[in-house]
């Protein structure tokens, strides 16, 4: 509460009536470093989406559907929790006449009109950011570089992507694009960074002109004479700070800019001699159509990373009986797990390991306040990624700790029953996220049961677990097509009780003018839980095909012990 009276105090010398405070720095990136992280400093909460409005008397904190408990949890009685898109502030503040401010870099256009639009609200760009008027951050000393990947790893080089990119460029008649999204220059130029964990992104931004040049904008402390000898020859390297420079200096000219990640800083500084062209960044669509040899490189990542799951499951299932195991310590022995392969690179997101009543929070993290003892009878959730380099996994199972009740064994049947409906969806050229998910529920709304997320999110290549612009949820009507990968991850959770989740990635494959869903995952699904008489035949020859696949491409990474679990883990049902 202290850091909050402190921010208010600068209220009245900037005329706010409240100050918008958002989880994403600059670059808009998915992670944001631990001293970047201006909403957890004000309110300590951890989770990797939400905003907070702080007022004079009053404090909310923003949140989706995966997030209220957890919220609720950190943020304690000194926020207001809403849940978007239920309560959107433009509908929490409608009747109230008042003066936000924000820091527009920090912002996009679309964000802040999408969420505070059609209300007496008046925003107000500050351009010094209060939270750095207060937080007296740690100066990180150690400055890590920017590194290439090769383009045999990468499957293309930078010049045909280059290439489809400026097709594209010229096609809307613009002479440049200004790429904002970190993501999105890591695949164009084939590079990586360590700005932030689970992300191996380079933290910058680029500008890409109709002849194909292009002018990186970073840290250039970043840079070291190795990277700069060997990146992409058309590639020009400037200070960060003089990327506002370069569109002062520009006039009549056609600038195509994303504003889903391109700041309110950065389009006023473009509009005053320029005109914007106003689209989706190319370049999320390119690089969601995985090339051959990245799926092939996914393929080989889920095969090393399902080995270490696997083997976490079996080595939990014979000694949480036996041993105190927490959900600390669980995630901290799977980690250990994935560690032992040299190809693993850090985790892909931070792991969700919760048990019993922590397994209905959505994104759960476990800390010395919340972390449990695993105990016979529970729900054991764990959902878990690794970024190789040469792939990126996420995968959720739901575990049984001697679970004996028949309801919850019926509501797994059923998560398990919409997410064999989705691996086993017919696609057709015009099959897209929205009509999938609706499969993915149906199970569960037969017994008016729902969950609050998608059923599936893009997933990138040694890039952001989490990536567009295709995902299997509501309203979402992308088409899905060769080369794309998604998550496929229905659930339930009843709050202070348990929650259920079984996730697999699968990438589209072509086979004879046919598009359908591949399994990438390779990990065994719990049989304990499931109720067989709910199942159909087909249902049935999914499972145990399945399990098959597991077990041939995992036996040769088992001992002798695992390998009995192994075959009795995938044998038929």
């Amino acid at each position: 509460m202290e850091k909050i009276i402190k921010l208010r105090k600068f209220f009245k010398s900037y005329n706010l009536d409240g100050y918008i405070i958002p989880k994403n720095n600059n670059f808009f990136g998915e992670y944001v470093s631990e001293s970047e992280d201006n909403l957890k400093y004000i309110s300590n909460f951890t989770g990797s989406a939400g905003f907070a409005v702080i007022l004079k008397n009053k404090n909310y904190m923003f949140v989706d559907g995966r997030y209220t408990i957890q919220a609720g949890v950190q943020c304690g009685k000194e926020f207001q929790i809403c849940n978007i898109p239920k309560d959107y502030p433009f509908n929490v503040f409608k009747n109230k006449n008042l003066n936000l401010g924000f820091d527009p870099k920090l912002h996009t256009e679309n964000s802040i009109s999408r969420l505070f639009g059609n209300s007496l609200i008046k925003l107000k760009p500050v351009n010094k950011n209060l939270i750095d008027l207060l937080w007296k951050r740690e100066k990180n000393s150690k400055i890590k570089p920017f590194y290439l990947i090769k383009d045999h790893d990468a499957g293309s080089k930078v010049q045909k992507k280059l290439d489809r990119l400026v097709k594209i460029i010229k096609f809307n008649k613009a002479d440049y694009s200004l790429v904002t999204a970190s993501e999105n220059i890591a695949w164009l130029l084939n590079i990586r960074g360590q700005d932030t964990s689970y992300s191996p992104l380079p933290n910058s931004h680029a500008i890409i002109s109709k002849d194909g040049k292009v002018l990186l904008f970073c840290n250039l402390k970043k840079i070291n004479r190795s990277f700069k000898a060997k990146i992409y020859k058309d590639v020009k390297i400037y200070d960060l700070n003089l990327l506002p420079n370069f569109f002062l200096n520009l006039s009549n000219k056609n600038v195509l800019i994303d504003t889903s990640t391109c700041s309110i800083f950065y389009k006023v500084i473009i509009k005053k001699n320029n005109s914007i062209l106003e689209k989706q960044d190319p370049i999320y669509y390119l690089k969601s159509l995985k090339n051959k040899v990245e799926i092939k490189n996914s393929i080989r990542s889920h095969v090393y990373d399902g080995a270490a799951l696997t083997k976490f499951i079996f080595w939990l299932k014979n000694n949480f009986k036996k041993k105190k195991i927490s959900e600390i310590s669980a995630q901290e022995k799977l980690l250990k797990f994935r560690k032992k392969n040299k190809s693993f690179y850090d985790l892909s997101f931070p792991t969700i390991s919760g048990s019993g009543p922590n397994s209905a929070i959505i994104h759960y993290k476990a800390d010395k306040n919340s972390n449990r003892l695993l105990k016979k009878g529970d729900i054991y959730l764990v959902d878990s990624g690794g970024q190789y380099l040469f792939g990126t996994t996420d995968v959720t199972r739901t575990l049984s700790l001697d679970v004996q009740s028949n309801k919850i064994k019926e509501i797994y049947t059923r998560v398990l029953k919409g997410h064999i409906a989705v691996a086993s969806y017919k696609l057709s050229k015009n099959s897209c996220g929205d009509k999938i998910d609706q499969s993915a529920r149906k199970f569960l709304k037969d017994i008016n049961l729902d969950y609050p997320h998608g059923t599936g999110h893009g997933v990138g290549y040694f890039s952001n677990v989490h990536e567009g612009p295709q995902a299997i949820s509501r309203g979402n009507k992308v088409k899905f097509k060769e080369g794309m990968i998604t998550s496929n991850e229905p659930g339930y959770y009843k709050k202070n009780h348990f929650g259920i989740r079984i996730e697999n990635l699968v990438y589209v494959k072509r086979t004879k003018n046919k598009l359908k869903f591949e399994d990438l995952t390779l990990v065994p699904i719990d049989k304990k839980l499931i109720q067989e008489k709910l199942l159909t035949v087909a249902e049935k020859n999914w499972i145990n095909k399945y399990h098959q696949r597991v077990f041939v491409c995992l036996k040769k990474f088992m001992n002798n012990l695992e390998l009995t679990q192994l075959e009795q883990a995938c044998s038929n049902i």
